[in-house]
């Protein structure tokens, strides 16, 4: 779909400018860092969205893709000596795969049945990295060499920033084509009601087994950047709260809404932040977080204010 014509296409210019202005409003490099992670969190985030917000399908255990594809790169590279980007396709593969062949029998649960089973999923990774020591280094974490393209080294926040901003906007604009495509048309029908969805045709297996992947996929490319970034990776990347935490962004940003998965991990990649004081109550703040959007906000915060919008426009 052209550019000019996409849905959303306002959104991403937006999205665009803001990216192109902020590295001249950041003073230093603690604040390079603190948006990068923005980036890498909206990255899995719009995957997430794909699956929860416009297929409808719960995942608790999405972590576990992040930490994959981290570990896929960080052993790729530190013990067999691979190039980064190689390793990245590697995890990305691996990762597409086992997705694809969990799928099915996963998919096919629903409600909270549905969100135990990627729960378990996301359980049985970590327990697989904290356990195999030898490979991942086990609770203690292990390092990950630096990042490289055809022996270019990109070196320091800034160039940093630009790559991780160049993924989220593929990322973004993926999403809102696909969205705008027959395959979400079906996502959203099988959101309404897979039944009906049925009755019409869909395929509902083969759409839910689909977006899983790609959220997967999505995730594991994060995870590797994520690990080349940061130079060092523990189990805590695949753990049950880091995936809390990606369904908590989605929901406070938006379900069904690019823009509002981008973000729901703004602000809460931001908080923990500003809440540095209160650092032992992080996970509870997370908590109120979501009860409060449950009820003040149900659609979210970028549906929500952009209802308010149109409605004062009329």
């Amino acid at each position: 779909m052209s550019p000019l014509n996409m849905p959303g296409r306002n959104g991403l210019l937006a999205l665009i400018a803001t990216i192109m202005v902020l590295p001249l409003m950041l003073p230093n490099a603690f604040y390079f860092d603190i948006v990068i992670l923005i980036g890498l969190n909206s990255i899995v985030c719009i995957g997430l969205n794909l699956l929860i917000g416009y297929a409808g399908q719960i995942s608790l255990g999405h972590a576990g893709f992040f930490g994959i594809g981290a570990y896929f790169s960080a052993i790729l590279t530190s013990t067999y000596g691979w190039p980064a980007t190689a390793a990245m396709v590697v995890g990305a593969v691996v990762v597409g795969l086992l997705s694809f062949i969990i799928a099915r029998p996963i998919m096919k649960l629903q409600g909270h049945y549905l969100a135990m089973g990627t729960l378990g999923l996301g359980v049985i990774i970590t327990i697989v990295l904290t356990q195999e020591s030898d490979l991942t280094g086990g609770p203690d974490g292990m390092p990950v060499p630096g990042f490289s393209i055809f022996g270019w080294e990109p070196y320091g926040e800034t160039v940093w920033y630009w790559i991780i901003a160049a993924v989220l906007v593929a990322t973004v604009w993926l999403s809102l084509n696909l969205i705008a495509s027959p395959v979400g048309r079906a996502l959203r029908a099988v959101h309404g009601s897979e039944i009906a969805a049925e009755t019409l045709g869909v395929n509902v297996v083969k759409y839910k087994v689909l977006v899983f992947v790609l959220s997967a996929i999505i995730a594991s490319l994060a995870g590797s950047l994520f690990a080349h970034y940061t130079g060092f990776i523990t189990p805590d990347t695949s753990g049950f709260i880091h995936s809390i935490q990606l369904v908590t962004m989605v929901v406070l940003g938006g379900m069904a809404s690019t823009f509002g998965a981008v973000a729901g991990a703004a602000i809460l990649t931001i908080l923990p932040q500003l809440l540095t004081v209160f650092h032992d109550y992080e996970h509870l703040v997370f908590g109120a977080v979501l009860i409060g959007t449950m009820i003040f906000m149900r659609r979210g915060l970028v549906p929500t204010l952009a209802d308010l919008f149109n409605g004062r426009q009329k």
